[in-house]
């Protein structure tokens, strides 16, 4: 039951963060809506986690980023942050690919996944159709 709240928090959350881009512009009407499947992405503590600031740690995480950044500019990752409360969840993903297999191979191609310190579970996520979040993503 616990999972089911932490993940209802998370799809509020992501409703929340992202801009929709189905918000009426001013003076015209709102256009109807359809939906689509995107793929969430809980990253986690893996296995090989460890506390501290090493380089090691630092290298991982500029791996990290930068395999944002580019599944980002492939328009294959519309989203993604940490969560600061310390805790084993450590951030999503928002994936708007063709199918689950190929988000969680995405997920494979991070340093951090590939080298244990993270581990991401992911879901089918039913949402609008055509979210967009500018600046969701650090871009190159």
């Amino acid at each position: 039951m616990r999972q089911v709240a932490r993940m209802l928090l998370v799809a509020v959350i992501v409703i929340g963060v992202v801009g929709l881009t189905l918000a009426a512009e001013e003076g015209k009407p709102a256009p109807t809506s359809t939906m689509k499947t995107y793929y969430l992405g809980l990253i986690k503590r893996g296995p090989a986690w460890t506390p501290g600031d090493t380089p090691e740690i630092r290298a991982l995480q500029e791996g990290h980023m930068a395999n944002i950044r580019k599944l980002g500019a492939e328009g294959k990752l519309l989203l993604a942050g940490p969560f600061t409360d310390g805790g084993d969840l450590r951030g999503l993903f928002l994936f708007e690919v063709a199918t689950l297999e190929e988000a969680k191979a995405l997920c494979e191609t991070d340093p951090a996944v590939k080298a244990g310190r993270l581990v991401v579970e992911v879901h089918p996520w039913l949402g609008p159709e055509g979210l967009t979040y500018k600046g969701a993503v650090p871009r190159p």
